[in-house]
């Protein structure tokens, strides 16, 4: 039977051959919107079939794996501007296909939790503006209207040397006529001009954005005044082309147009993204003079255009270390016509602009304290130190964190289980899903009464569920401390595929499709494995550093603002953080060190038998 993988949701199945994409997809448990049950008058069902060689998966995938078009299809797309897409209502697999299911298409939209945080920051921008009065143009007078606009930022702003975007210059004397030679300019560094605009104005906007390699989080700025004024993400697109740096890596060395499919899909998401913070605040994305860009060094690579060929392997050459200033157009981002964009400078082969942006952000350098900044992603960033010296490096924990990877994982959608508990006695769970505020032992036993039903039953479990349930079952016995389900559990939740064991999360009757949800013995090694390389990468810098414990961890990203801090601990992915002396009677059950014990099931904030135990 052909083989179909649905990205960005990652499941995969092998389906019958002439099997609509729609009807696989809900065997699937992806749901796509289709609001004419197939009648193909929507076009809601989107698909984009992917062509090439996905060694990942090891699978071929081509469009004409599915079946050809028909006049009708074909017709509703072109009115759709859908060139590249299928209706999944409309075409069934003949073969091996990786499709992307854009977020139009999606019946449960992604949710992404990277809000900006309220700080105090002096607001000193790139771009700003200043109001000039302009003497007018007379008669043998050849001095020219941009040579009295320079003129009159001399006298007026003591402002000299300047230059000005062709693009502007174009526009320069309409506007000095039509605001009466009163004008206000855009400068960029008070060096360039990056707009005139008649009469007095002072509105000016700047983006600022953060390209992870799961999700892409944009800010929209008032650069006078420092506020965030509209929060938008998504999904990063290039998922479809792997989930991790490597595998997007070796996409572009394999794929003789891979490099061009990413680079053209983040340039995509970043022009829906700035459209959409734009329109937030009834702006256009015009109105935006200034962005900036962060994320890992193949991010920036792929970004820019740059093979990351050679991050692939040692030794980790990046093609620039230092940051840039590029015009928007020249990128192919769609802001004002003589927006700059400014990337930050990276570290090393894999410690990107993003370490940077966080280090500026938290500011460790200022800190007395003993630090462990850690962004966590399916690439995190660490660093260790204080005001002496700083120490990074960079983390390759995966996508488990973020709910991929495990059997049963989703993307933080509507339905997903976010929050999870298991009694400690009965070893029963309870949880709760993204869209319902009612636990699920609140829900109606049979899941039908339509006054009192759930307003999303589980999907899924995304990445702070597997987090919370992995933690949990450890609590309450379900696992041992290596991750084995214990064979002396007696749980008739915990059943046996051989000598690997699973836990039923979810029952039929509390799941979308009506299959039980499983927390298996491979999602627990993920998540140990995540575990184990930031760990790692931790403890490796305190090793450099010469120090064995450290004084405050600061988590960031979506992780580090949504985790518990008790199921932080419990897990363990950081170095010991702890306030006292152990008994020295074994290994840590917290995860932090080997000379102390806290109690199993006691709060993350508690005092251990040995000490307590801090997360801040």
């Amino acid at each position: 039977m052909p083989h179909l993988i649905l990205m960005p949701a990652g499941r995969r199945q092998h389906v019958e051959n002439g099997t609509t994409v729609l009807d696989a997809a809900r065997q699937m448990g992806v749901e796509i919107e289709s609001i004419c049950g197939g009648k193909l008058t929507c076009g809601k069902c989107k698909v984009r079939p992917e062509d090439g060689r996905f060694e990942k998966h090891a699978l071929t995938s081509h469009p004409d794996h599915l079946s050809p078009a028909s006049d009708k299809e074909v017709s509703l797309l072109q009115r759709m501007n859908g060139e590249g897409y299928r209706l999944a209502c409309a075409c069934t697999v003949q073969g091996d296909v990786l499709a992307f299911v854009p977020e139009e298409a999606r019946a449960h939209k992604q949710i992404i939790r990277k809000a900006a945080t309220e700080r105090v920051i002096e607001v000193n921008p790139a771009v700003r503006q200043v109001y000039i009065e302009v003497s007018r143009a007379e008669l043998g007078q050849h001095r020219g209207d941009w040579g009295r606009v320079q003129d009159a930022l001399a006298e007026q702003w003591d402002l000299h040397n300047l230059t000005i975007d062709w693009l502007v210059l174009r526009r320069l004397q309409a506007a000095l006529r039509q605001g009466d030679w009163a004008v206000t300019v855009t400068l960029w560094h008070d060096r360039e001009v990056l707009d005139v605009q008649a009469g007095y104005q002072e509105d000016i906007y700047g983006l600022a954005v953060d390209i992870g390699s799961t999700t892409i989080a944009g800010y929209l700025c008032d650069l006078r005044t420092g506020a965030v004024l509209a929060t938008e993400s998504l999904m990063n697109p290039q998922i479809t082309y792997g989930e991790d740096l490597m595998s997007r890596v070796s996409f572009a060395m394999t794929d003789p147009t891979g490099l061009d499919k990413m680079h053209k899909a983040v340039l995509d998401a970043l022009n829906t993204l700035s459209g959409r913070a734009a329109a937030q605040i009834g702006l256009r994305r015009r109105d935006i003079h200034e962005a900036v860009l962060v994320g890992n060094t193949t991010m920036m690579h792929i970004l820019l255009g740059i093979n990351p060929i050679e991050l692939g392997g040692a030794p980790f050459a990046l093609a620039n270390r230092d940051a840039l200033d590029i015009k928007a157009r020249d990128m192919g981002l769609r802001l004002h016509e003589s927006a700059y964009v400014h990337i930050l400078p990276a570290e090393a082969g894999h410690v990107g602009a993003d370490n940077v942006a966080a280090v500026l952000a938290e500011e460790p350098h200022h800190q007395d304290a003993l630090t462990l900044l850690v962004d966590v992603g399916t690439n995190a960033e660490i660093v260790l130190g204080n005001r002496t010296k700083l120490y990074s490096a960079s983390s390759p924990t995966g996508p488990a964190f973020e709910g991929a990877q495990i059997a049963y994982g989703m993307r933080a959608a509507p339905g997903a289980i976010e929050r999870v508990r298991v009694d400690a006695a009965t070893q029963e769970p309870s949880f709760r899903v993204i869209g319902e505020e009612r636990w699920s032992q609140e829900w109606p036993a049979d899941g039908r009464d339509e006054l009192t039903k759930p307003a999303y039953l589980a999907s899924g479990i995304c990445g702070s569920g597997i987090i919370e349930v992995v933690a949990e079952l450890y609590l309450a016995g379900v696992i041992q401390a290596d991750g084995r389900f214990d064979p002396a559990c007696a749980s008739p939740r915990v059943s046996w595929e051989g000598r690997r064991g699973r836990y039923m999360l979810a029952t039929a009757a509390q799941t979308s499709n009506g299959e039980p949800i499983y927390v298996t013995q491979d999602d627990v090694r993920a998540i140990q494995l995540a575990k184990a390389a930031l760990y790692a990468g931790a403890k490796l810098l305190m090793r450099h550093a010469g120090v064995t414990a450290v004084e405050r961890i600061v988590l960031a990203g979506a992780f580090g603002s949504f985790i518990d801090p008790k199921y932080a601990m419990v897990l363990g992915p950081h170095p010991r953080l702890c306030v006292g002396e152990g008994n020295g009677r074994g290994q840590c059950r917290w995860g932090w060190g080997a000379d102390c014990s806290a109690e199993r099931g006691q709060a993350a904030r508690g005092a251990g038998v040995g000490g307590e135990h801090y997360l801040y």
